[in-house]
């Protein structure tokens, strides 16, 4: 079984799309990916990313999935 992973997620929405609908950078979003998961500001209600990749991704993804991939972390 394939696991999506949170870095999957992005690429496939495109990195400069995600960048532009969330207001941030690509470099900005780079971060995330290389950290395997979304801000702790999502978490605690105070930005709405998962919603704007959601959005941006036409359908493919929900914004709970992206949530629920973005916050698992990488295991060092």
């Amino acid at each position: 079984m394939n696991e999506v992973t949170f870095g999957h997620v992005i690429k496939s929405v495109r990195v400069s799309v995600v960048a532009e609908v969330c207001g941030l950078t690509p470099k900005a979003i780079y971060k995330w990916i290389e950290r395997g998961s979304l801000p702790r500001t999502e978490f605690t209600g105070e930005t709405e990313y998962a919603d704007k990749i959601a959005k941006a991704s036409g359908g493919k993804y929900s914004a709970a999935q992206i949530r629920r991939i973005g916050k698992q972390q990488l295991v060092m």
